[in-house]
């Protein structure tokens, strides 16, 4: 990681030295003749730099060459190679939820087609096939919602433009032996004034893991009460379908109706063996709950998410768009676990399952007008309605309840209503102005056995962004925001039914919801410099600010479960202020966009610094929940000139994560370090073949959480291996 920060240092030193030559090389033009920017008027979309440059409230676009790059069959695979962008959870290689700014889980917004995707979507169930572009914003805009305190990636799947060919791949993976097929179609088509896309993907994703944790109790004189090791070997193989078709009919008067449907299906089956070893236990500590435990389990999951618009020419340049929506969500599980003591005898069994259904409709439109040239006013509505309906039972072998409210039906239903407006302004060549305001109201009520409960939040955004490019060098621009956003909490928060952890204790409690969390509030500046080269090249420096208040953190707790013993729960609360910092630099470009006799490599790299710091928590290492101090990456492609090959590889790297979390707990996870290579070989103009290798260094994995409570320090330390896995994909087209 030494040689990887000057690198990223050096390409950013160099972008006013480039600005220089430039400037010296248009030294024969006349000093007060003003630079007009070229204009250009076609029927495709701009391209993905050029709508970054172009964008009043900063957005990086990545688009289908991005994407396909290295091959990936995980969208989280192409996203952790993008600045600032870190996966969290899972282990290297495996994907994990999204992050920016190295914040936790629920701080970056996820949106698919501009929309919220449906409950227990996974992105790492979604193909890059399926995927036109990738968008990530920084600020928050009043368009979408400002549920983006760490930024917004907006996936925008399919829609056919410039898509001509029928276009097939098929693709395997292998990892420990094991095979990994996937199968990916992509079909356009056009009929009179219809357009149509059909994509889908059909693929069986088979896994082996272990894992080995060991578990300590010591006592502050360095007594040790209790010592627990633990093996744990699972394999599955989970089968899934997806479909993401788009239909776009444009009407005689120009109107346009467009419709998308993302249909995801899977199933999964999980054998599990659990061993439990307890050497050591002083007199008064419980012994093992279990020396081996056998788990079966079987989940399936189906979604339904359904997007349209209606596109309306008023008078003038004016325009409707009007967007409605739904969203079905079904799963279902079912685990079985027998647990046997150390001479192989029966002790128990039990049985959890989990049958969840969500279903929601959404509208919204937005109203746009210009108010003259280079001036766009745009307004606009959002409504949503969700219903979910959950029921959980957890028995024993003699089918004893293990929470109050198993077998008990739990139904939630969130209401969400927002107004925005907005006004991009190009006041003057050289200075462009994004306000917006945005309102948002939600409210959440739930029905259970212990009674009706309800939560109702609402938040007022304005946003300012705006862009300043220097004059006499167009290649160069300063962007600034000032926004505020928040961070709702999710109904899995606010109102949930307990997830029981077996072998309960202080490192592995229940968890649970709380209904009376509000909001966190965030009030953030964003500055960065930008200085573009040639088609595709950038070379950026940015840094931002997040003020935090009614920070969400969970703390642990205990209760007497229906069986009288006593566990371990952890529950989210407000607990005060926060602040994070940041700074992220970025370097992109072509060689021969520097050089023109040098050979066609492509050089990318990214670099990204984060502090924080949690008001009421000691320090030093009183950081936001699970947020890495720094994160890098660095890719390179190179394409042969005499042979139809290109080799690229990149390296990922974020360093191992110690957080205190509370007075009471501190986490630590282990380094990622996640290189990964390939060759293309480009047979034909339209058939190629893609070898590739992921997590090459198949570092373990490896965490610490330590809680030390009523005098006595609970550490439990967990190792997981990791492997490499080699896929080779043939790509064609018809």
């Amino acid at each position: 990681m030494s040689k990887l920060i000057p690198i990223a240092c050096l390409a950013l030193i160099g972008a006013p030295v480039h600005a220089l030559a430039q400037q010296q090389k248009d030294e024969g033009k006349t000093p007060a003749q003003p630079v007009v920017p070229q204009v250009t008027i076609s029927n495709t979309r701009a391209s993905d730099m050029d709508e970054r440059r172009n964008s009043t409230a900063g957005k990086q676009v990545y688009g289908r060459e991005e994407l396909d790059r290295n091959g990936d069959t995980s969208l989280g695979d192409v996203l952790k190679r993008l600045p600032g962008v870190t996966i969290g959870g899972g282990r290297p290689g495996r994907g994990g939820d999204v992050r920016m700014r190295g914040l936790g889980n629920g701080y970056t917004q996820i949106l698919v087609n501009g929309e919220r995707p449906p409950a227990g979507f996974s992105m790492e169930s979604l193909s890059p096939d399926q995927v036109e572009r990738v968008e990530v914003m920084r600020g928050p805009i009043a368009e979408h919602s400002t549920r983006a305190i760490a930024g917004t990636i907006n996936i925008v799947l399919r829609d056919g433009y410039q898509q001509k060919d029928i276009q097939v791949k098929l693709a395997d993976s292998v990892e420990q032996g094991l095979h990994t097929p996937n199968l990916s179609v992509t079909l356009p088509g056009k009929e009179g004034a219809l357009n149509y896309t059909l994509t889908g993907s059909l693929g069986v994703n088979r896994q082996h893991n272990v894992g080995h944790t060991v578990s300590t109790d010591t006592r502050a004189d360095g007594t040790v009460e209790r010592l627990q090791m633990q093996d744990e070997d699972n394999s599955g193989t989970s089968k899934n379908l997806h479909l993401a078709p788009r239909l776009s009919y444009k009407f005689d008067n120009g109107d346009t109706v467009n419709f998308q449907t993302f249909v995801m299906a899977m199933r999964s089956d999980t054998g599990a063996t659990s061993e439990l070893n307890q050497p050591v236990a002083l007199p008064g500590v419980p012994p093992a709950e279990y020396a081996t435990a056998y788990t079966q389990s079987h989940a399936s999951n189906t979604f339904v998410r359904g997007f349209g618009n209606w596109i309306h020419r008023l008078q003038g340049a004016s325009k409707l768009d009007v967007k409605f929506g739904f969203g079905l969500g079904q799963r279902d599980s079912d685990v079985r676990r027998y647990q046997y003591d150390g001479t192989g005898a029966f002790e128990n069994r039990f049985l959890d399952t989990d049958n969840s259904r969500d279903r929601g409709l959404n509208t919204g439109g937005k109203y746009t007008s210009p108010l003259g040239q280079g001036h766009l006013l745009a307004a606009g509505w959002d409504l949503e309605a969700s219903h979910r309906a959950q029921t959980r039972v957890s028995l024993d072998k003699n089918g004893v309840s293990q929470f109050a409210d198993s077998g008990d039906n739990l139904t939630a239903d969130t209401r969400r209503v927002a107004v925005f407006a907005q006004d991009e302004w190009d006041i003057t060549p050289q200075w462009s102005v994004y306000l917006g305001a945005r309102w948002e109201g939600i409210r959440t009520t739930s029905d259970r056995s212990a009674g009706t409960v309800s939560n109702t939040s609402s938040v007022f955004s304005p946003l300012l962004h705006g862009v300043w490019r220097i004059p006499g060098k167009e290649r160069d621009q300063v962007r600034m925001s000032w926004t505020k956003s928040y961070k709702s909490p999710n109904v899995q928060d606010l109102i949930a039914l307990p997830a029981l952890s077996r072998n309960n204790d202080a490192t592995r409690p229940d968890r649970t919801g709380n209904p009376n969390l509000k909001p966190e509030l965030a009030a953030g500046f964003d500055v960065a410099y930008e200085h573009y080269l040639g088609r595709a090249g950038i070379l950026s420096a940015s840094a931002f600010v997040r003020d935090i208040d009614n920070l969400i953190r969970r703390t642990l707790t205990t209760y007497t479960a229906p069986d009288g013993s006593v566990r371990w729960v952890s529950t989210p609360s407000n607990v005060g202020h926060a602040k994070t910092k940041g700074i992220e630099l970025e370097a992109k470009f072509q060689l021969v966009e520097l050089f023109p006799d040098a050979p066609a490599i492509d050089f990318r790299s990214n670099y990204s610094r984060f502090w924080s710091n949690v008001d009421g928590i000691p320090g030093p290492d009183n950081r936001l929940d699970q947020q890495a101090k720094q994160t890098g990456n660095i890719g390179v492609d190179y394409r042969m000139k005499d042979v139809p090959l290109t080799l690229g590889a990149s390296f990922n790297w974020t360093p191992a994560i110690r957080v205190q979390t509370s007075t009471e707990q501190v986490v630590e996870v282990s380094r990622k370090r996640v290189l990964d290579a390939y060759v293309l070989w480009k047979a034909t103009p339209l058939t190629q073949i893609r070898l590739s290798a992921s997590n090459m260094l198949a570092d373990d994995a490896t965490g610490n959480n330590l809680v030390t409570t009523r005098g006595v320090a609970k550490l439990s330390s967990t190792v997981n291996p990791t492997y490499t896995v080699w896929s080779a994909r043939l790509e064609t087209k018809f």
